[in-house]
């Protein structure tokens, strides 16, 4: 069996492996935050229709959502150079490869997270935001007072499911050799010439870390009066 699967190995592997848990964190926190400033900022620019922006917007959600993360991330890495360098003449090579990980996460967030945000504010009813306006309420205030409140309970379970989808889709950032779990792994298998024990590991971890993060979402939706949603990644 020790041939097969070594315990001791798997146990070995704990901590290196959270050693690094707090890059996978730093880049769901940075895209999460970044994506939801970008994503309402997308999201109000295609409610309210604003000319060419709005069609801009379209086409950028559609086509991120459209491609794979892993594509996403070598997009940015290789291109945002020669875009910068062609643009700007400044040479972004020596950038530490964290940060164009980062920026395709945040890319990749905004655009998913605006969509979450737009059918959110797009499910409060109407004749609230008219009768607000009716009794004298700006737009800004209507949005503040009576649509932005329902729209975060509309919103929570899919951001919820978001955020876990994200939380995953980190483990691809080792592919631009950023040190996280998963490059860890590589490290280990290196030197111990397996890598079971280590990916068995990092399962536990990332199912540990899903399941805190559902069960956070669950309470707040419950303590709001929302319904959890399960959807599959997107």
């Amino acid at each position: 069996m020790e041939n097969i699967f070594s315990f001791s190995l798997f146990i070995d592997a704990f901590p290196k492996l959270l050693s690094r848990l707090d890059i996978t964190l730093y880049i769901v926190l940075i895209a999460l935050i970044f994506g939801l400033l970008i994503g309402s900022y997308i999201a109000l620019v295609r409610l309210y229709k604003m000319p060419v922006l709005s069609q801009l917007a379209t086409v950028y959600v559609s086509f991120i959502r459209g491609i794979p993360i892993l594509v996403l991330l070598y997009i940015v890495y290789i291109g945002l150079p020669v875009l910068v360098e062609g643009l700007f003449h400044v040479n972004i090579n020596r950038w530490d490869t964290l940060i164009f990980v980062l920026i395709a996460y945040i890319v990749n967030s905004s655009a998913f997270l605006s969509e979450i945000i737009r059918s959110a504010v797009a499910g409060v009813e109407v004749g609230q935001t008219e009768a607000a306006y009716a009794v004298g309420m700006t737009r800004w205030q209507a949005f503040r007072r009576i649509v932005f409140p329902q729209a975060i309970k509309i919103a929570l379970p899919a951001l919820g499911n978001n955020i876990v989808s994200l939380l995953k889709d980190t483990s691809l950032a080792y592919t631009l050799g950023v040190i996280d779990i998963i490059g860890v792994i590589k490290a280990i298998s290196s030197n111990t010439y397996r890598s079971l024990e280590a990916y068995a590991a990092a399962a536990i971890i990332f199912f540990v870390l899903s399941l805190l993060l559902e069960q956070t979402f669950k309470r707040l939706e419950k303590r709001l009066g929302t319904k959890h949603v399960v959807s599959g990644q997107e």
